[in-house]
């Protein structure tokens, strides 16, 4: 995954100490369901994202992390589901979003803590041009206004706010007390 491996270079040229690990979990809020389990250790910032799908048709959510991933189902219409930033002990997490119940065409909030830093970003790899997500379009604004948003217009089949290729940069920084809410529709 580019996130990953752009994200893993970045940090690497910091010096990353270890983190301890505990479990928590994601919050699905108001209209969402969930399918708990845990995911990965507890980020000390504060910050969150939130998800929110104005789309017309049900988003299968999966919260991946080292060795899990969640699965919750946003309602069509405003369903919202909301996770605190996490801290895993290598790699990040990715978020995955799919209007089926197949992982095989998502979009992707993908981030990852370092010490009081979130680096973030969106990723269209594996999201077919026909999605739901492409047709009506997605935004991700930060709380902290000094932070970099990200929005692809309806129809915009090649985002450049968006990771198309494995080569693009994308990644956005933040700290971890910043939320993120990103809106699908």
């Amino acid at each position: 995954m580019i996130f990953s491996n752009v994200l893993l270079a970045a940090v690497s040229a910091m010096t990353v100490s270890a983190l301890p690990h505990v479990q928590v979990r994601g919050t699905p809020t108001s209209s969402a369901s969930s399918t708990p389990s845990s995911t990965s250790s507890s980020g000390g910032g504060g910050g969150s994202v939130q998800i929110v799908n104005n789309l017309d048709t049900k988003v299968n959510l999966w919260s991946t992390a080292e060795g899990g991933s969640d699965k919750h189902e946003l309602s069509s219409g405003g369903g919202s589901y909301s996770e605190s930033f996490q801290t895993t002990a290598s790699g990040g997490i990715s978020i995955k979003l799919s209007t089926s119940d197949s992982e095989s065409s998502v979009l992707q909030f993908e981030y990852k803590t370092d010490g009081d830093k979130l680096y973030w970003d969106m990723s269209s790899i594996d999201l077919d041009s026909s999605s739901e997500f492409i047709k009506n379009g997605f935004t991700a604004t930060p709380s902290d206004s000094s932070c970099k948003s990200v929005s692809c217009s309806a129809g915009d089949t090649d985002c450049s706010s968006s990771y198309q290729q494995p080569d693009d940069v994308n990644t956005n920084s933040c700290s971890t007390s910043s939320s993120v809410t990103l809106t699908l529709g």
